[in-house]
């Protein structure tokens, strides 16, 4: 690999490194002139540039609450280099040092956050196409508690604004669909702590294993144990056609019912009848009866 530039642009000094991807390797650097710290990813020449078209796209959705600022684009020595904003750690990070697992009021209002971001995206048609927790960042200062979308290197348009139509549905094309049901997926595993076909490091999965132990997989095992509202946003996103325009209200208002799943565990307690409570042997069944039934009777409100 060709030797990584000191400076990019005469005024940005590189710093630590903060991530990599395939191609490009993401840099902690500081503006010598403003003094403030920016991030930069480098991508070398020698084949097309993602760098590149992921600044075009930033360009064209500049301005979107949670969507990063591209700050300067061009070659420096044998590299591309897209200059953004610092921005905070990953939600990956978070997760981990969170115990792997969070808590459904969290889980909840990033799922709302980011349902935003993709109707914003998909507003200006692109789809992101990368939706996992390594490519969710939350912001810094006054904006920590805002969760950025990164990495657009990936994006592509779904919309052919030459002819006023939605791009023709291909074997392996992605749609708006597969953004929110990765997005559904990662908020699962947000809750979950894991997914069935995520492995340890110890074992390593082949792409066509990890598919098929997904198909393999049904809702009901992959929700078991969490507000029903999640399986009804999965079933929603299968459900959808390839151009079909998804239903950002109804989904977030599906995310918001399910604040009422912690409700419903509580005051189920209320509803337990007395001559269970007074027999342990009773008890514990009665209550899953109870809740159940409370929840069901929530949920078709």
């Amino acid at each position: 690999m060709d030797k990584v530039p000191i400076r990019v642009d005469g005024r940005f000094r590189l710093g630590d490194v903060l991530g990599s991807g395939s191609y490009a390797v993401m840099y902690r650097a500081r503006n010598i002139i403003k003094n403030n710290a920016v991030a930069i990813k480098l991508e070398p020449i020698n084949h097309s540039s993602s760098v590149q078209r992921e600044y075009r796209i930033l360009k064209n959705l500049e301005g979107g609450i949670g969507i990063p600022r591209a700050l300067w684009f061009g070659r420096e020595s044998a590299y591309h280099a897209l200059v953004l904003d610092l921005l905070g750690p990953s939600l990956h990070h978070i997760f981990l040092t969170n115990n792997r697992k969070f808590s459904l009021d969290t889980v909840v209002n990033l799922g709302d956050q980011l349902l935003s971001r993709l109707e914003y995206i998909h507003s200006h048609n692109y789809i992101h196409g990368d939706i996992k927790p390594q490519n969710v960042v939350v912001g810094l200062g006054d904006l920590k508690h805002t969760a950025f979308l990164i990495d657009f290197g990936t994006a592509k348009e779904f919309w052919n604004t030459s002819t006023g139509v939605h791009i023709p549905f291909r074997q392996v094309e992605l749609g708006r669909r597969d953004d929110l049901e990765s997005l559904t997926y990662m908020l699962i595993y947000c809750l979950q702590g894991s997914l069935p076909w995520l492995t340890s490091d110890q074992e390593k999965l082949c792409s066509s294993s990890i598919l098929e132990r997904k198909v393999n997989t049904t809702i009901e095992v992959l929700c078991q144990g969490i507000p029903v509202q999640f399986a009804t946003i999965l079933i929603y996103t299968r459900a959808l056609a390839f151009s079909e325009d998804p239903d950002y209200n109804h989904l977030r208002s599906l995310l918001r019912q399910a604040h009422s799943w912690i409700l419903a565990s509580l005051m189920c307690l209320s509803h337990i009848p007395f001559h269970a409570m007074m027999n342990p042997g009773q008890s514990r069944q009665c209550l899953q009866v109870h809740a159940r039934r409370f929840v069901d009777r929530l949920v078709c409100q």
